[in-house]
């Protein structure tokens, strides 16, 4: 049977998934200290996302989103990483 293997593909290899990297601790504690904000209000991605899967994150970790942006260049984002 054709195309039938078990072979997982690393979604972070397609080219309209934005670059995501985990912050370690001080990077996090910084950042939500500049944004004045709390890790829950920042937008959440859940743990069983292909992407989140790809790079290791568990709950309570915050990554660093990247994405290309046409306009302003690089766009940066965060997402506090919740279970499920």
């Amino acid at each position: 049977m054709r195309g039938s293997s078990n072979r997982k593909i690393d979604p972070r290899v397609h080219y309209l998934v934005p670059k995501h990297e985990v912050l370690s601790i001080d990077e996090a504690y910084k950042i939500l200290k500049e944004l004045g904000i709390r890790p829950e209000q920042l937008p959440w991605i859940r743990a069983s996302d292909p992407v989140a899967i790809s790079i290791n994150v568990k709950p309570g970790d915050i990554i660093r989103v990247m994405r290309k942006s046409q306009l302003y260049g690089e766009v940066v984002s965060y997402r506090y990483v919740i279970s499920g």
